[in-house]
Order: C-alpha cells, then structure tokens, then sequence
C-alpha cells in the first residue's frame, strides 16, 4: 500500500506516548508498504529530527506552521478569543490552509490507497473530497479527556472554561469521526465509547503495544526499596494532575507508614510548582527530559499511575510492564489495557486505597515480585508493535474496499465544517 500519514509534528525526540506509538507502528509499516509523512513543523523539533524521519517514513513533507508558546501573552490573547470560535483551542490551532492545499496536491498527483489522520487534529485540514479512503487514528477519545478536565476543576472560571472546550471537542470529535470512512481506537473500550456517543458505523481498533526488546530488566541499577516512579510527559494536562493529585493526597498518607518513601517524576517539561516542591522537600525527585527511562523504573521499587483524567490506553503502564515491576494505578489510568486486576496489576481510585495498594507492594516484597513477572509474561507474548502494526495494515486495506453508502452529513456538521476544508 501507498500511505500519506498525516501529523501535527515531528516524531524526533520520541519523547512521549503518542509519538512511541506512531513510531513504533510506522517503523513496522515502513517495512511492507510506502509512507509519506506530511506534517506541520513549528521550527521546535530536535535538530535531528527531520533527517531522522527515515527511520519511519519514505518521504518526508514539512509543511512550516507558527504555534503561541504556552503561557506566554500571545497564548493567553489566543485562549480568549476562541471563546468566540465553534473549535476547541487544540483543534484551532493546528488549522493550516498550506497543509490542506499539501494534502490535494498530493493526493492528486500520487495514487495514495489511504490517508492516516494520526490523533485528531490534523483532520482539521483534511480535504472534503479525496481520491481515497481516510481513516482517523483516535489515540484518545479526546471529548472525555476535556469533560474529566472539566470535573477535576476547582477553580470556576477554570471550570466554565474547560466545560466550553469539551462541549466544542465533543461536537468537532463527532463530526470528524463520521466524516470518515473508518475510525480506528486503541482499545475496544473506546471504539465502544465513539460506537454510542457519535453514531460511528465505521469503527475498529487496534491494541496498545510495547517494545519488548527495548523495555526489558538489565539488572544494572541498584533497586531502591522505597522509592516509587512516575513517567511521562509533564506538558500533558492529565499528568500534571495525576502528579498533583498525588503529592498532595496520596503519599503524605504513605509517608505515615514509610517516612523515607520516594518519588522521581521522569518526563519533559515539569510544571513550575513541581520543581519548587522538589527543592523544597527531598522525597519529590524530578527529573526533566532524559535520554533513557529505563534506568529510573529499575531503580523504583514500584510503578505509580495515578491518574483521574485521559483517554486511549497507556503505554507507560505497558512499559513499566515490560520491566517487571509491580504497579499501583487507578482504574482510568489503566483505562482500555486487557490487565486482571490482583493478577496483573493493583487498582486503586481513591487517596487511601491508593496508598494502601503502595504501602502493600513496597512491604511484601514477594507479591511484588510475581506481580511484575506475570504482567512482564503478558506483555511479552502479546502485544509487540509488529503484531499491532498488522493489525492496523488489515484495517487500511479493508478501508480501501468500495463503501456501500456515503455518509450524510447533518445540517449542523456541515456548518461547523464550511470554511475548514477546501
């Protein structure tokens, strides 16, 4: 098959969950069939990045697109005038009229069997009328995420905000999802959710995987009995909460068991107040950016995932998995991942369960051992990327079978899409 592949940015740093995914999935496809990766470049990527791309894809297509930095004036001036928008701000902003006239021209010129909107996002330029199929990669569902933001909220005008960017998430997500020829979710949990909530017909998914090869026990660190990890990415919403969450209700309760226990938050872009608490109380150990994980996660005693808003499945829990240690998450953490609970994994969703199930698997040191090797085993013999990467290929190709019937657009989805595509 002929693939373009359609992005917001560059892959390189592989830094977070969902560039691994698309990583690790191209870099399997890239063996059997031709990608083009269009995408837009901020100008912010690593400087390696654009001549690393051969690492996943044929052809690389950049298309230049200027973004507000967070929490800078500019941001914030943007922030207020979406208000006034029918698109949530993570949509409005990736709107690029070179990308879509990118996107015609390639489609015209070249005989693409399919076109991969990978997140939700760049469909915003995806063309009314391409010559071939398209398929939306939904690596969250991205209206929950926003509405469990908005219920976390304390703050009212935070709260009445967050509410306007989920009610205008969940009207975009719906008409892009049935504009579509086929959806694909990365759990069946969420192709079940869209199935309900947007009337999507067209609809399959395909698992989360692991490099397991990669994420493997090295027995090169020295393990911490106390201390606990966390990673991932400190610039995505739902892991700045988690960690927040965490550090205000969940280990002062641990502390009163174990006073020497530990965190290290590992992940780009802490928030400010993390790194404060950091230097002001030396359990809290962060991190930033690094080049490897691996060594963190073998030197905790424990995995933490305490995570209250998200969408999609984890791959942190499938690496930590990987690497044989025991984890504590809550249930939307581990939200889509085929685990038993006891078996696999210890689920917990409130602060004092939380901390019990943490308190358990630091003190027997047993439990946590068979723990992290039966869900090493699972991972292992399941879910590799090259199983995922089929999958997902035998989807593109039923995709590019004839459709029995066009989707009909409702009087409302063609207003909010006039003017978005050409």
């Amino acid at each position: 098959m002929r693939i373009l592949w359609l992005k917001t940015e560059l892959l390189h740093p592989v830094d977070k969950g969902g560039k691994i995914r698309t990583y690790q999935m191209l870099k399997e496809l890239k063996r059997d069939h031709s990608i083009t990766y269009l995408t837009l470049d901020d100008g912010t990527a690593d400087k390696d990045a654009r001549a690393l791309a051969t690492e996943y894809c044929h052809e690389l297509v950049c298309i230049p697109h200027r973004q507000r930095r967070k929490f800078t004036p500019g941001f914030y001036v943007e922030l207020g005038l979406n208000l006034v928008s029918s698109l949530p701000y993570a949509i409005a902003k990736y709107q690029s009229t070179e990308m879509r006239r990118a996107i015609g021209r390639l489609t015209r010129e070249s005989d693409y069997d399919v076109v991969v909107c990978d997140f939700l996002a760049p469909a915003i330029n995806l063309p009314r009328d391409l010559p071939c199929p398209a398929i939306l990669f939904q690596h969250n569902v991205e209206a929950m995420i926003w509405q469990r933001h908005a219920e976390v909220q304390a703050n009212t005008l935070k709260h009445v905000y967050l509410y306007g960017q989920w009610r205008k998430m969940l009207a975009f997500e719906g008409v892009m999802c049935r504009r579509v020829d086929c959806v694909v979710a990365v759990s069946r949990e969420d192709s079940q959710l869209m199935q309900r909530e947007y009337g999507v017909s067209a609809i399959d998914d395909v698992p989360t995987g692991v490099d397991t090869e990669f994420f493997r026990p090295r027995r090169a660190e020295r393990r911490e009995p106390h201390n606990l990890v966390f990673t991932g990415s400190m610039d995505w919403l739902p892991n700045e909460d988690a960690i927040r969450y965490f550090t205000t209700q969940i280990m002062p309760l641990i502390k009163k068991r174990l006073p020497d226990v530990t965190l290290t938050v590992v992940g780009r872009n802490p928030y400010p107040a993390l790194v404060e608490l950091s230097k002001q109380d030396p359990s809290i150990i962060v991190t930033g950016r690094v080049e490897d994980v691996r060594p963190y996660m073998e030197r905790a005693a424990a995995y933490v995932v305490p995570l209250r808003i998200g969408g999609g499945t984890r791959l942190k829990i499938f690496e930590a998995m990987a690497m044989e240690k025991p984890i504590v998450s809550t249930t939307i953490g581990a939200e889509g991942l085929p685990v038993q609970p006891e078996s696999d994994i210890l689920l917990a969703d409130t602060p004092e369960t939380f901390a019990a199930a943490v308190v358990r698997v630091l003190e027997d040191d047993e439990f946590a051992f068979h723990l992290g090797r039966r869900s090493a085993k699972l991972v292992r013999e399941q879910f590799g990327w090259n199983r995922v990467a089929r999958r997902f290929a035998e989807i593109c190709e039923q995709a590019r079978l004839p459709q029995a019937a066009a989707v009909t657009k409702t009087e409302q989805e063609v207003e909010l899409l006039q003017g978005l595509s050409g």
